[in-house]
């Protein structure tokens, strides 16, 4: 909004000693956060912009200092001004996980995250963050219904269909629940990860941490809504996951036995709950660049549910009438 940009630049020309600034647009984001790019004589800092009550800086700052204390690379703050909701940070630069990963950098990059998320899992704080619990689980996994199958395809479900969702939901949440409690990032994928000197990776986006599920930001990691890889693969990635976890005293020995179940039906809720939000950028933030993401993301959803007979209900919901009616509104709205 332009009065929060003219604020935003008069906080920063008293900050940083300017008669004036120049803003330029640094990141798009899915929340009504904005981030700007400031370059001053050969060195670039990034101002983000947090309207209070709707975004907290001071849990970005907290968080931020706590996880650079464990050696992690989170963003120095320059200057803070919480009341207006405003901060001045180190700038990572531009080069997205997104756009480095390919086949001969993955093993590389994923190795570097892997390495990252065991620090934050293992020595990060809990204790002020809030629980990641079975209703606030379920509130995310409603954001599916809600969003994606009733406001954006405007579909109503049939006792039979509801009864299948609710029969899978109630699976999900189990499955969540049960697992060890860590720091969970929550976004921690290759949009919110950046290429940067040692240590490696800049870790991005994580204001709305909680207390949850071991293998939430792993698989938010792996089966990324952005980028996918062969299963095989992705495997792979997870089980070596597995080993760092053991060693680090994340996960014991004995675990091995639920954690593919702990990360396959984790990556379903993650990916339901996906879906509905990117639904809702489109509709009540009038953000549609998510909606392409829509069928990798449930497509993560038609893999996993096989091998779960209380999913295989949501899977026909996805497949018979979710995305058959995603691509017909796809199509309408290419044409308008």
């Amino acid at each position: 909004m332009p009065e929060r940009r003219a604020l935003l630049e008069d906080w920063l020309k008293a900050v940083l000693d300017r008669g004036e600034i120049t803003l330029t647009p640094a990141s798009g984001d899915a929340s009504f956060r904005r981030y700007w790019r400031i370059a001053l004589e050969g060195q670039t800092y990034i101002a983000m912009d947090a309207p209070p009550g709707v975004e907290d800086t001071d849990r970005f700052v907290r968080i931020a200092r706590d996880w650079r204390a464990l050696g992690l690379r989170t963003p120095a703050i320059h200057a803070e001004d919480a009341d207006q909701g405003f901060l001045l940070l180190e700038d990572f630069g531009r080069r997205l996980y997104l756009e480095a990963l390919h086949a001969d950098s993955a093993d590389r990059l994923y190795g570097d995250a892997l390495g990252a998320l065991a620090i934050i899992q293992a020595c990060a704080p809990t204790q002020d963050l809030p629980a990641y619990d079975a209703p606030f689980l379920r509130r995310e996994l409603d954001l599916f219904r809600y969003w994606l199958v009733e406001r954006y395809l405007g579909l109503t479900l049939s006792s039979d269909e509801e009864a299948d969702l609710e029969e899978g939901l109630a699976l999900l949440i189990a499955s969540a629940v049960e697992q060890p409690r860590v720091c969970v990032h929550r976004d921690y994928h290759s949009r919110n990860l950046m290429i940067t000197p040692s240590p490696s990776p800049g870790i991005l986006d994580f204001q709305d941490a909680v207390a949850g599920p071991v293998t939430y930001d792993l698989v938010s990691l792996l089966r990324d809504c952005y980028i996918a890889w062969p299963r095989a693969r992705v495997e792979e990635w997870a089980w070596g996951y597995f080993g760092l976890a053991v060693q680090s005293g994340i996960l014991r020995p004995e675990q091995e036995v639920d954690f593919p179940r702990w990360f396959d039906l984790m990556g379903v809720q993650r990916h339901l709950k996906a879906s509905g939000i990117f639904a809702r950028l489109q509709i009540r933030d009038g953000k549609p660049g998510y909606l392409g993401d829509i069928p990798r993301t449930l497509g993560y959803v038609l893999e996993v549910a096989p091998a779960y007979a209380p999913l295989r209900g949501v899977a026909a919901l996805i497949a018979g009438r979710v995305l058959p009616a995603l691509s017909v509104a796809t199509s309408r709205a290419a044409t308008t």
